[in-house]
């Protein structure tokens, strides 16, 4: 089985780094296809492994399946398109586009399969599969020994991590970062994971270091561990958090609202927290029950069912039972992109 793992943008790795793993125990052939940008980063994991950067070269390694933790994929790739999702955005509406360039959606949970069952079901080109999502079984078997000594932080401080989205409509920055600054105690480090495209200059903006930090890390895992308590809006890594069973307290999230303490004011933050510290298992019934939705699958062996998924699957049989749509927009998007920008894979 020759595997070919696509992958534009740096957050994406530790969705695909357990599948590599996984597919080192067996003989499958594994490749990169990377961006400019993942390249000049790319972990030990895969440091020995087959990278390209362009596309012929990626073309001539002639993989049987491409394996995309993203939403678009180079349609000129031989081989089963595999959407893998870069993360567990049930929430958004863009979580459920289809872009017509994949064969196989590989599903997290229930509430995710549904949708695309329905929309399988009316178009007939691709397939369905409910998994559960590969980045789960890193967070489950990340390395955690010694790591607030790895870290640096002191064993009598409290963390909190604050994980904003970046979307217009959901995201709590604006309001909350004000807030967090004045209601930071001195036994507590907070540590703050902004999305990549979120706007900079707001976070700049806190001034007391001593008891914030800013993570520019690509990979959130470790801090999920670190931390005691996560606050965020409605982004899809409150979903990662809740896999470790501690709670969360979320500014206007717009579903699940029963998943920790949901405040609607940014001075409702504090006695949050308090609350949080003090009952930290509050909540975990209900945590345990959205997951049940979300992503049910967490017995760390996610990676090698789709694996073994993908064993069964002839590559050169057809998956669904109509072709795909021309799809020529997008298309002509990718071949702009790689035309004319460098480090074009999107």
């Amino acid at each position: 089985m020759k595997l070919l793992f696509y992958v534009s943008k740096l957050y994406s790795l530790p969705v695909v780094l357990p599948l590599v793993e996984e597919a080192k125990h067996t003989d499958a052939e594994i490749a990169f296809f990377v961006s400019s940008k993942v390249k000049k980063k790319l972990p030990d994991e895969i440091s020995d492994l087959q990278v390209f950067t362009d596309l012929n070269s990626a073309a001539d390694f002639n993989p049987e399946f491409v394996l995309c933790p993203g939403n678009f994929v180079d349609f000129r790739l031989p081989g089963i398109k595999v959407e893998l999702f870069h993360g567990i955005g049930v929430e958004k509406p863009s979580h459920y586009r289809i872009r017509h360039f994949f064969d196989m959606y590989l599903t997290s949970g229930p509430v995710v399969t549904r949708r695309f069952t329905q929309m399988q079901n009316r178009y007939r080109y691709f397939r369905t599969v409910e998994t559960g999502w590969s980045k789960i079984d890193h967070i489950l078997k990340y390395n955690t020994e010694n790591l607030r000594e790895r870290f640096e932080i002191p064993a009598d401080r409290k963390v909190i991590l604050y994980a904003p989205t970046h979307s217009r409509t959901m995201q709590s920055a604006t309001m909350l970062l004000p807030e967090i600054e004045k209601t930071m105690k001195p036994d507590e480090i907070w540590l703050c994971k902004p999305h990549e495209f979120m706007d900079r200059s707001l976070v700049h903006g806190i001034t007391d270091k001593q008891h914030f930090r800013l993570i520019t890390d690509y990979d959130i895992t470790p801090y999920l561990h670190l931390a005691d308590v996560m606050v965020s809006d409605t982004s899809s890594v409150i979903y990662e958090f809740m896999v470790l069973d501690k709670p969360v307290v979320t500014f206007r999230t717009l579903a699940r609202k029963d998943k920790g303490i949901n405040i609607h004011k940014p001075l409702e933050l504090r006695a949050a927290l308090d609350r949080s510290f003090l009952n930290p298992g509050e909540f975990s019934n209900n945590r345990k029950r959205h997951l049940e939705q979300v992503n049910p699958r967490l017995d760390g062996n996610i990676s090698k069912g789709i694996l073994d998924l993908l064993a069964t699957i002839d590559p050169e049989e057809p998956v669904g039972t109509r072709r795909k749509p021309l799809n020529l927009f997008r298309k002509m998007q990718i071949l702009y992109h790689s035309r004319f920008r460098k480090g074009y894979m999107r």
